[in-house]
């Protein structure tokens, strides 16, 4: 079959820790779909989602890769996401392509670091957990179902239940076998509990289920069961041993009969406009409508070309049709409609509304990019996931002389892959700064430079992105005069400098009486101002944190220009900053670890020993702890290996900005000392 209607359609995205089994689930439910004559395996190397050689050389997946399932008259779009932290930016992509977040969670385990990320990720999403590997050795699944609870609130009750051996798993919502043996808790118990949170949401229900003691059925509780979903009031609990198979079709028959269709789920949060003046724009789930689609992510291949993974949000695209790229005039023709699972790419003369497809060899598609089939959509933007931020950098310098170009532009695609890459060139160290979620991120991007480009380059650990600012109010005026043969230059500003708190940034105002500066200058003293906060006065760092008040100033009717008014602005503030005690301020970042409690002295101490605060401590887990500590970002270097060393590989660690504060004396002393050698260099 294929989809002919948003209601036969089914979006589910597979999030979740590495080793929960998210990959061998998606082969599990294949194979019991017939979809696949046989589950592949993730030593072997044939796994459906998993056939980037990368990934199967690490046995993890690396990107989302999206398969398709049919069941019971559905089609299920299935993405398996990346479960490792340093791909978490990759795993999200996923998100405003489905209606449901399928969170599966490692029995042996229980509820990691990155579960509890991906859940909270996906909040705005319906959400349902997946316990897997409930035949495990050691796997304890009452505790890892009290766990769920504990992190994820009572909401979450389980659909199913585990057989006491692991064995199967038991029906407790369409055909409860309430004489059934069950691993914990009862299936009357867990039917009752469902009903009872779903019936909550609609009175009349919930007044023949109380007050006349009828039972309900499946089909009366469809609707208040969606609602429920889409609120957040209930997230169901599955139980599975993919490796088995116990648990899959039972899991396929919860997301088909259970699970929203494109209808049902919380609409995409697509808005008109750019910035503080977009607006929310509805876009429906209607096949005659205009056709609305989002990119949500990007493949590049050396060979095969770029292909867009899209889903359709509204209208029906038909192969052959012209279709709109955000605001550009000029359409691009969808020549090549495609059906993926996996690797496999199959031709299809159209989709449907609430569909997942692909497009190829278009080069002007673009992760995030909006197409439309009319100049009414113009405009529109679907809000993406918050992304956790790259702080892991590496400089790159090429090996070979005149790579730079080619660099640049496979850093270019590697960045349209994933949205947790950022690349900038530091004009002060002249190094093209690559930023990632963690090492494994980075090794990553320099493998498959090597890999897919050819290229080879040298690295280095990029500058720290240090600031300056001031401890004091100052103020200055300078007045700039050139006179040589005929019309000259003439310009004077006066101005003050104020410290503000930390994270104010710049703000830029005047208090210009009688038109000492005519007012086609002032954006020349800006400009000047800005000139200067961008070069620093201290050790060469931009400045923030700032109040700069132009007060005075003086013009020449003949000589005065825009020239003019700029070099005086930035003279004159840079006398100011000199007098109003400059500071160095350096970055801290956040640093999120979780490992065995039994290393916990020792992180503690690597922590201090990088003049490191520990801001917190928690046990999410019995046996694991997790440490909360403020670090500066100058002594994170080598950080995140020196505590796999301490932990044997068994940590994870998160990074995210927090603040500036004034650096050592000794640092501050150093870096003004480098720039003042630099400075003398240059001159």
């Amino acid at each position: 079959m294929v989809p002919t209607s948003v209601h036969d359609i089914r979006n589910l995205a597979l999030l979740g820790q590495a080793g929960a089994g998210k990959t061998t689930l998606l082969e599990a439910l294949l194979a019991a779909s017939g979809g696949i004559g046989a589950a592949g395996n993730i030593e072997r190397g044939d796994t459906v989602s998993d056939f980037d050689p990368a990934e199967k050389a690490m046995g993890h997946s690396l990107n989302t890769g999206l398969a398709h399932v049919e069941w019971d008259g559905h089609w299920l779009n299935l993405l398996d996401t990346p479960g490792t932290p340093d791909f978490l930016g990759r795993a999200l992509l996923a998100l405003p392509a489905v209606e449901t977040a399928v969170v599966v969670v490692n029995a042996q385990a229980g509820v990691e670091q990155l579960t509890r990320r991906v859940m909270e990720a996906a909040a705005d999403k319906c959400r349902m957990i997946v316990i897997n590997r409930i035949d495990a050795a050691g796997a304890d699944v009452a505790g890892v179902m009290a766990a769920v609870e504990a992190a994820f609130g009572r909401e979450c009750l389980p659909i199913n239940l585990p057989a006491a051996d692991g064995s199967r798993v038991i029906d407790c919502f369409f055909t409860p076998e309430y004489d059934a043996q069950t691993a914990f808790s009862s299936v009357a118990a867990a039917h009752d509990a469902i009903v009872d949170q779903v019936v909550e949401l609609d009175e009349a229900l919930m007044a023949s289920y109380l007050e006349q003691g009828e039972s309900l059925d499946p089909a009366q509780l469809h609707e208040p069961f969606e609602r429920a979903l889409r609120e957040g009031h209930l997230v169901p609990v599955c139980f599975t041993s993919a490796r088995t198979g116990a648990g899959v079709r039972e899991l396929l028959d919860v997301c088909a009969r259970l699970m929203p269709d494109p209808t049902e789920g919380n609409p995409p949060r697509f808005v008109k406009g750019e910035g503080a003046a977009a607006v929310p724009v509805e876009v429906a789930p209607d096949p005659e409508r205009h056709v609305i689609a989002h990119v949500f992510q990007i493949q590049n291949d050396v060979f095969r070309g770029k292909l867009a993974l899209f889903r359709i949000h509204q209208g029906t695209l038909a192969a052959g049709a012209q279709l709109f790229l955000g605001d550009a005039r000029k359409p691009v023709k969808v020549a090549h409609l495609l059906r993926v699972q996996g690797r496999q790419q199959v031709e299809i003369p159209a989709g449907v509304t609430g569909d997942v497809c692909a497009l190829a060899r278009i080069d002007e598609l673009h992760r995030d990019a909006v197409l439309h089939d009319s100049h009414d959509e113009d405009f529109h933007h679907l809000l993406p996931p918050a992304y956790p931020q790259p702080f892991h950098g590496l400089a790159l310098i090429p090996k070979k002389h005149g790579d730079e170009q080619k660099l640049s532009d496979a850093l270019a695609r590697l960045m349209d892959e994933d949205p947790c890459l950022e690349v900038s060139f530091d004009t002060q160290s002249r190094q093209i700064v690559v930023r990632g979620l963690g090492e494994l991120h980075l090794r990553m991007v320099l493998e498959q430079l090597a890999s897919r480009w050819n290229l080879e380059v040298d690295t280095a650990t990029p500058a720290v992105p240090y600031r300056e600012t001031i401890a004091a109010s100052a103020e200055a005026r300078y007045r700039h005069k050139k006179q040589s043969g005929g019309a000259g230059q003439f310009g004077e500003v006066a101005l003050r400098v104020e410290p503000l708190p930390r994270g104010s940034g710049l703000e830029l105002t005047d208090e210009i009486k009688g038109g000492t500066i005519p007012t086609q200058f002032m954006p020349a003293v800006e400009k000047g101002v800005r000139q200067a906060v961008a070069e620093g006065c201290l050790a060469g760092f931009p400045l923030q944190d700032l109040k700069v008040v132009v007060t005075d100033g003086k013009h020449h009717a003949v000589d005065s220009n825009e020239v003019s008014f700029v070099t005086a602005a930035r003279h004159a503030l840079q006398e100011a900053i000199a007098a109003a005690r400059p500071i160095l301020l350096e970055p801290l970042l956040e640093v999120r670890v979780s490992a065995d409690e039994r290393h916990f002295g020792e992180i503690s101490a690597e922590f201090a020993s990088r003049r490191g605060r520990m801001n917190g401590t928690g046990s999410a887990t019995p046996g694991r702890i997790s440490l909360n500590a403020l670090v500066p970002m100058a002594e994170l270097e080598g950080f995140e290996a020196r505590l796999k060393s301490i932990c044997a590989g068994e940590s994870e660690c998160t990074l995210s900005p927090h603040s500036y504060e004034p650096a050592p004396g000794d640092v501050q002393q150093r870096l003004a000392a480098e720039f003042v050698r630099h400075r003398a260099h240059e001159q």
